[in-house]
């Protein structure tokens, strides 16, 4: 008798969808055009947005490090101590973005399912958009604290759970993505600002998409809206615009200080690689240096984006250079995905339960390393799949 056969029906169910992959191998860097599969592709799906993960001083400052430190941090930080390149990185990272304190993660999920439960306690609130990054749900599911939804964006719906629940509890929590990965849609801080100083609530932004995007030099979401110094905990990851692997939690000293005493992850798992150290420090030294990489990411994106209107593709109301091309069928946006890499451009298909059933898009992600014949190439494919398809006319 087969113990697995129910997840052998299963996959089987995934076939019958239309939603069952197969995951294509890079022979190569994550770079703008890549080796997929054995055949010249470019990637419109890399959280790379800056094209700093193969930038020569980042691999350089990467290879140095392994040089000098070796492949691992030894064991967790709380039992080896911290290397003298992490305290650097978080130092570097706190003047980058103007916050008095950093605690890197090894992820950016790590981050939020080490820092809520951290920072959150029986008696206490979370107050969550509905469409919050999965890390964020599992971490507020990992609290003791009660939790509470408001519905996406939506200023009243969220005071109307304040004025309802603020009183009952001692703390209370907001949490927002900064920019919503799925939508490319930015959260509206500002107001939310406005209702926790009214409320007395803490704000968590996980500006995992933010981060290297947005405000002068891509020092994030809140330095965007010019919020520094209002936003008690700002999570930004390592592993997208700045190329390398990790996350991080900006606050205040104290916060930093507790952390290192209840945040899980960083109690029970290897803190990160040296490589990845150095690399991500030497990223951060390159947007304090200039703002070249994200005026060139978002000069693609402006550029990509009018040539997919024009097309006649739904592109949603992003606000970032994040471009979901809308599908709505799930067996058909994982066909759009399969014919797009068969004429060599590779963007993956976002289907349930990472979106809600009909909401099937294809999620662009553009970077500062594409060339305009990167762009221009991609847009014909679109265009040839898309009419084959009967997606635009």
């Amino acid at each position: 008798m087969n113990k697995l056969a129910y997840i052998d029906e299963k996959i089987e169910q995934l076939k019958t969808d239309g939603v069952y992959r197969v995951l294509p191998i890079n022979y190569g860097a994550c770079a703008n055009v890549i080796n997929l599969n054995n055949k010249r592709t470019v990637n419109l799906s890399a959280n790379n947005y800056l094209g700093l993960a193969t930038h020569p001083r980042v691999i350089a400052a990467a290879q140095a490090a392994t040089a000098k430190y070796g492949v691992g941090a030894g064991s967790v930080r709380t039992i080896v101590g911290n290397q003298d390149i992490l305290e650097n990185l978080e130092n570097e990272i706190a003047r980058f973005k103007r916050e008095e304190a950093v605690t890197v993660f090894q992820s950016g999920l790590n981050c939020n399912i080490g820092t809520i439960p951290a920072i959150t306690d029986k008696g206490d609130l979370i107050i969550s958009d509905e469409l919050n990054h999965a890390s964020i749900i599992d971490g507020v599911k990992l609290s003791k604290a009660d939790k509470a939804v408001f519905k996406h964006k939506d200023m009243v719906d969220l005071e109307r759970v304040l004025i309802e629940k603020r009183s009952l509890y001692r703390n209370v929590l907001i949490i927002t993505d900064g920019v919503f990965s799925m939508d490319g849609d930015l959260a509206p801080l500002p107001e939310i600002v406005k209702l926790a100083e009214k409320y007395f609530a803490l704000i968590y932004v996980d500006d995992a998409h933010g981060s290297g995007v947005l405000g002068e030099s891509g020092r994030g979401t809140v330095d965007h809206f010019h919020l520094n110094g209002k936003i008690d905990f700002i999570v930004g990851t390592l592993s997208k615009a700045i190329g390398c692997i990790g996350g991080y939690v900006a606050s205040k000293q104290n916060v930093k200080t507790w952390l290192l005493h209840r945040g899980r992850p960083l109690l029970f798992s290897t803190a990160l690689p040296p490589a990845a150290v150095a690399g991500a420090t030497e990223s951060i030294k390159l947007l304090s240096e200039t703002d070249e990489f994200t005026k060139r990411l978002w000069d693609n994106g402006r550029y990509f984006k009018a040539a997919m209107k024009r097309l006649g593709f739904d592109i949603g109301h992003s606000e970032t250079p994040i471009t979901p091309i809308m599908v709505g069928n799930e067996a058909l946006t994982m066909a759009f995905s399969k014919g797009l890499m068969a004429e060599g451009v590779f963007v993956s298909g976002i289907v349930f339960p990472t979106v809600p059933l009909g909401k099937g898009r294809l999620r662009v992600m553009l970077s500062a390393g594409h060339t305009k014949d990167d762009l221009d190439f991609a847009i014909a494919a679109f265009e040839k799949v898309g009419k084959a398809l009967k997606i635009i006319a």
